[in-house]
């Protein structure tokens, strides 16, 4: 049996992409943090893409389903007020707060050349709900997005990152504050092309693992510190890569967020059901064409660790099931 598919699709704008998932403490709720891409939005450029909120859904049941909750305020400067871009969250627990490390950029412009800075901002929260702002992260670039957080073998908090300037490879940077995560300081460049975007590093089967959005599938690294990777030999480094038979769900998986379990861990991830494989730059000739396209939903796999290779099952033969036990 193929459990329902998608998991989740948004039911503002359709167009639920990058989720991340964290278990809110003291309950047996998870919530999923996801860009709110305007997928329903008629555009003649990629308005759609950017002008994006942060949604909010929440599962009671394991992550076997999810309601939305709304979207996250109080994420924007005083001194820009309005439509902002909000992309990829990565919301972490660390020393007794929540930690949300959020792509922002000023407006909602139409074309990529008009959106000439991004940068990576933090926020902490007690209770997943009231965001405090904490600071600008500067790691030497003013166009990067799509930060993960880990902290690795040699128990530095640190951060990875897409620099879009060193063309769309993956950064990193340190911090010089273990418990409140600021001070951040760039390391250089740790996986190199080709392009990719969307890291996420977590420790499985006893290797530390980063898997990257190489718009064709998620491509694997994996390190036995968490600092030194090399990509995966088995089918080209890719996961996610073939199509699933689940609906929604025939075609490759997008970025990706990963929950460890104990001895298996699930990537929820996103898709594009009706992408053909045309360029976001500005726009689709075809209006009808691109509501279609711009739509997107979001999915889970399995993973598990099998002679240090990382297998992914796509089409999962049960819901769903995350225990907070085994985080």
């Amino acid at each position: 049996m193929i459990p329902d598919s998608p998991l989740f699709r948004c039911p503002v704008f359709d167009g639920a992409a990058d989720p991340t998932v964290i278990h809110k403490r003291g309950t047996q709720e998870w919530w999923m943090f996801y860009t709110a891409r305007r997928a329903t939005l008629a555009a003649d450029g990629c308005e759609w893409i950017t002008g994006t909120r942060i949604g909010v859904a929440v599962s009671r049941d394991g992550g076997s389903s999810w309601e939305y909750r709304g979207v996250v305020d109080g994420l924007d400067p005083e001194e820009s007020p309005g439509l902002n871009t909000h992309w990829a969250p990565e919301v972490v627990w660390h020393e007794g707060k929540y930690h949300m490390f959020l792509t922002w950029g000023a407006g909602a412009p139409g074309t990529w050349a008009e959106q000439t800075e991004r940068r990576l901002v933090h926020f902490t929260s007690d209770d997943l709900e009231q965001w405090d702002f904490i600071e600008r992260i500067d790691v030497g670039s003013e166009n990067v997005i799509d930060a993960a957080f880990a902290v690795v073998a040699d128990g530095q908090p640190r951060l990875w990152f897409k620099d879009e300037v060193d063309g769309a490879t993956t950064w990193s940077a340190v911090s010089n504050d273990a418990t409140g995560l600021t001070g951040w300081r760039p390391e250089g460049q740790v996986i190199g092309r080709p392009a990719h975007e969307g890291p996420n590093v977590f420790l499985l089967g006893g290797w530390y693992w980063m898997v990257v959005d190489e718009w064709r599938g998620q491509a694997v690294h994996r390190s036995v510190d968490g600092l030194m990777w090399e990509r995966q030999e088995a089918n080209n480094g890719l996961i996610l890569d073939a199509p699933g038979s689940g609906p929604d769900d025939a075609t490759y998986g997008r970025h990706a967020d990963v929950v460890t379990q104990g001895d298996h861990a699930y990537i929820f991830y996103f898709t594009h059901p009706e992408w053909q494989d045309t360029e976001m730059v500005n726009g689709l000739l075809d209006p009808a064409q691109a509501l279609r396209e711009q739509r997107t939903s979001i999915h889970a796999a399995r993973l598990h660790v099998e002679g240090g290779v990382l297998v992914c099952t796509r089409d999962l033969d049960s819901p769903v099931n995350l225990d907070p036990a085994l985080i």
